[in-house]
């Protein structure tokens, strides 16, 4: 088995595995996914060092939450790890209900019978919270993401959203966690501008936040990574190969060369195809450098990566674990491939604002 490092949230008493398993492709987002498959990962990850894992009632419609509670309980390591799952959606049966529109169209192929409805309310949010701890099997649940709290995502619906939280919703949060029911709060979104307008209103934990500081996206180090270490949020990275292109690299198939889940364009490639050069000079994979250059940055508490299968879960618990000669960050920042204050793993104990 391999020893992750370990890092803290904060105050909050919860503690994270350098790497966690997000389940949203194991609830079969875009391929079906089978129970045997689901739970030979889990265990995969687990018998490897994770012991970190992040689900959602989107997932599946339900389905990711069932099959993670029931993996960690059966197999009797519910209490040996650290788990998550987010609140604003409510989920109904599908014959009843219109689903909510996704900024996506998350095709969920074999979902359970349900349509998800946004509510961010005070009701909502502890009706999620129950439905979630029913689903899983569980009393409690680590940390609660408010889940797609963005205004890229609900766009004109934004400001409605945001409403329901500051009429109720911030008191549901803060009831969940000072009883004790949940130990954490943050938000789960895939940008950075919503962290900091929710984290004015109410205190956050930390936030999962997907695609925005990779090898190919700097800008948290002016605005975001600053503003959320002084507030003491610890962030969770997710997407950190930017949807495809940092783990297919330039030549790789076209269907899942993707940038922020759009077809990479050229500029895209170049870059990539720039880093590649400096990889295999190094015999540094790109997916090493890009999973070890975010959990570099000392607010990041973990990273997060999906796995449809054990060689997945392989695969990424050799790229956060690998040994990378500290020459390679030095070339990266030599060549202006990321800024020069970019801290990295030789160097992160020293980085200074």
């Amino acid at each position: 088995m391999t020893v992750l490092e370990e890092r803290k949230i904060g105050k909050t008493g919860v503690t994270l595995t350098s790497l966690g398993l997000g389940t949203s492709p194991l609830g079969g987002c875009g391929v079906s996914v089978s129970f045997e498959e689901f739970e030979n990962v889990v265990m995969a990850a687990y018998n490897l060092g994770v012991r970190y894992f992040d689900t959602a009632p989107l997932y599946g419609l339900g389905k990711s939450e069932h099959s993670l509670g029931h993996v960690l309980r059966t197999n009797g390591i519910i209490n040996d790890v650290t788990f998550s799952t987010k609140a604003g959606r409510i989920l109904k049966p599908m014959s009843r209900a219109k689903r909510a529109e996704s900024l996506y169209g998350i095709n969920w192929v074999d979902p359970l019978p349900y349509v998800d409805e946004y509510d961010y309310s005070y009701d909502g949010i502890m009706r999620s919270f129950d439905d979630s701890q029913q689903r899983m099997g569980v009393d409690g649940i680590d940390i609660l993401y408010l889940h797609d709290v963005s205004g890229v995502w609900h766009r004109d619906n934004y400001d409605t959203y945001l409403t329901q939280l500051r009429k109720s919703g911030y008191r549901a949060c803060d009831e969940l966690r000072s009883s004790g029911a949940v130990k954490a709060i943050g938000l789960g979104v895939n940008e950075t501008a919503s962290v900091l307008q929710v984290a004015s209103e109410f205190d956050l934990d930390c936030s999962l936040v997907a695609g925005r500081y990779t090898l190919l996206n700097h800008q948290p180090l002016i605005d975001f990574f600053p503003e959320a270490q002084r507030r003491g949020i610890a962030i969770i990275a997710g997407g950190v190969y930017n949807s495809g292109v940092l783990a297919e690299g330039s030549k790789g198939d076209a269907a899942v060369r993707t940038y922020d889940y759009q077809t990479a364009g050229p500029e895209i490639l170049a870059r990539v195809e720039a880093l590649e050069a400096v990889c295999q000079e190094f015999g540094v994979s790109l997916s090493t450098a890009a999973t070890q250059f975010v959990y570099a940055h000392p607010v990041v508490t973990a990273v997060v990566q999906g796995a449809l299968s054990t060689n997945h879960v392989e695969a990424n618990v050799a790229a956060i674990s690998q040994v990378v000669p500290a020459g390679f960050w030095a070339a990266l920042k030599d060549r202006n491939l990321i800024p020069e204050k970019a801290p990295v793993p030789a160097s992160v104990d020293n980085f200074v604002y």
